[in-house]
């Protein structure tokens, strides 16, 4: 499902449903006991903490971040992308509906997944801490990739998508 790109040290690349990640290294892994002839990517994620360890060859869903052009075009096409709405109240629906949505590794599905959750929020007029967990972990890749590709700071991308619109 991921590409056949090679990234090098110092890109900034999706990786899975983890959003932006920079490639600080491609080295084997820093452990007694490691393959040493097996290469990972050692990947710092943009919002978040930590180190992700991926063999080069791993199949993992990964790509470069989309292009300023891209961004751009993305942001236009909002208006037009429809809510993505679960009318299963079951916890298990629920949870498979929007899994699904993260794995198609697509920025029109964040965006009909925070569209559909802003109603559903609304809408009962009460706070489902799984509806806001899930609608920030959307943010935090739909918005990190949009800070990377428009290379502005990421609290300001919310801003800067409503400026956008309110123009077009």
């Amino acid at each position: 499902m991921g590409g056949l790109w090679m990234f090098s040290e110092g890109e900034k690349i999706i990786y899975g449903e983890n959003g932006v990640c920079t490639v600080e290294l491609i080295a084997p892994l820093p452990m007694a006991g490691a393959d040493k002839d097996k290469l990972y990517y050692h990947l710092i994620p943009y919002v978040g903490s930590g180190t992700y360890y991926t063999p080069v060859d791993s199949g993992a869903f990964m790509r470069p971040v989309m292009s300023r052009d891209e961004a751009l075009a993305l942001i236009d096409a909002i208006p037009g992308i429809e809510p993505a709405v679960c009318n299963d109240s079951r916890f298990n629906h629920v949870d498979a509906f929007y899994k699904e949505l993260f794995r198609r590794h697509s920025n029109e599905a964040l965006v009909a997944m925070i569209k559909g959750l802003r109603c559903r929020m609304s809408e009962r007029k009460t706070k489902s801490s799984r509806a806001e967990a899930t609608m920030k972990r959307a943010k935090d890749i739909l918005h990190g990739e949009l800070s990377v590709a428009l290379n502005i700071d990421l609290k300001d991308v919310e801003a800067y998508i409503a400026d956008r619109l309110s123009e077009a």
